[in-house]
């Protein structure tokens, strides 16, 4: 599943990992002596999830992301709960694959026994995902530990919305430290995954062609399909791939969707169409649109800064026996 155009711009992403690197506090060689084989049995695990279920690719990425925009890469995210993220509107009967971080974590404390932190694996697993979908690969900086608290409050006020704004999400990465181009590079992991119904849904009735009340009006050939599979207070819940072109493929077709109208998400189709674009956001989409390999540095090179925010180091935190409560 590996896409063979990696090996030929690996180099470029390790040159412009470098700046990166040296000012992290984590390193790539971790867990080289305390568990050498860590990104052996991950990736087997990451492997089998995919082979039973192709869409778990796109899920633990996004457990990834959404763990790092709360509290920093802390895995608290997995932390079970009333008042866990997990109960987040951003989360809430929409993250998953908590299960397959559970049998991650399984076999890594089989090999290793208290060692590895849960927030570690998560990146681990992100990559991976990427990378057996197609996409690029990194080498991914370890040494998080994890938190001892979850931020319901935070889930639901830091992490993007499908309906949002251009500066409203820029603001919410700024926050975290990143800039304008990994929210556009980031927005690339939506080239698999699903969606539902309950985050696009506003997009399909009162729908005109000739009176668009803007200019991320759905592509009216999309409309229809996606009236019949979320029809007026029908069930919400129901799915639908983020990008028609490669389902289950990591690759730029998102952008070439963006700059066809055929984005499914508002906050997606505003990254080209809305006249906050224009100045910002377009000239990227367009780049990326045009040239998968940039696209891939680009986003290897903004999830490594991702996986940097604030991480638990040193003493601080813990190293969960299991990712889903903290230790007694």
């Amino acid at each position: 599943m590996k896409n063979s155009a990696n090996i030929g711009f690996a180099w470029l992403i390790t040159i412009s990992m470098l700046c990166l690197l040296a000012n992290s506090q984590l390193t790539t060689n971790f867990y080289s002596k305390s568990c050498p084989n860590l990104l052996t049995v991950v990736r087997k695990q990451v492997m089998n999830a995919i082979k039973t279920e192709t869409r778990m690719a796109a899920s633990l990425l996004r457990l990834h992301f959404h763990d790092c925009f709360v509290n920093g890469c802390d895995a608290s995210v997995l932390l079970d709960g009333s008042e866990g993220e997990k109960t987040a509107l951003p989360n809430l009967n929409s993250a998953r694959g908590y299960e397959v971080v559970d049998a991650i974590k399984s076999a890594v404390e089989s090999s290793c026994s208290g060692v590895v932190s849960c927030a570690d694996i998560l990146a681990i697993a992100a990559r991976d995902s990427v990378l057996l979908s197609g996409g690029p690969s990194w080498r991914v900086l370890l040494g998080r530990r994890d938190g001892l608290v979850a931020n319901k409050t935070g889930a639901n006020l830091s992490l993007p919305a499908p309906f949002e704004s251009i500066g409203n999400i820029t603001l919410k990465f700024q926050a975290v430290g990143l800039n304008l181009t990994d929210v556009v590079s980031l927005s690339g992991a939506h080239t698999f995954g699903f969606a539902s119904c309950a985050t696009f849904g506003n997009r399909l009735f009162n729908f005109s062609e000739t009176n668009a009340p803007d200019s991320t009006l759905l592509d009216p050939s999309m409309v229809s399909d996606l009236q019949n599979l979320c029809p007026a207070n029908g069930d919400i819940s129901r799915i639908t791939p983020l990008d028609w072109n490669s389902t289950d493929l990591f690759d730029n077709h998102y952008f070439q969707n963006l700059v066809n109208g055929r984005g499914l998400l508002e906050s997606d189709q505003f990254l080209y169409s809305s006249d906050q674009a224009i100045s910002t956001t377009r000239s990227i989409v367009e780049l990326y649109s045009q040239n998968p390999q940039l696209f891939f540095i680009d986003f290897a090179n903004s999830m490594i800064k991702m996986g940097n925010i604030q991480p638990l180091i040193g003493s601080a935190g813990e190293i969960r026996n299991n990712c889903r409560v903290i230790n007694s």
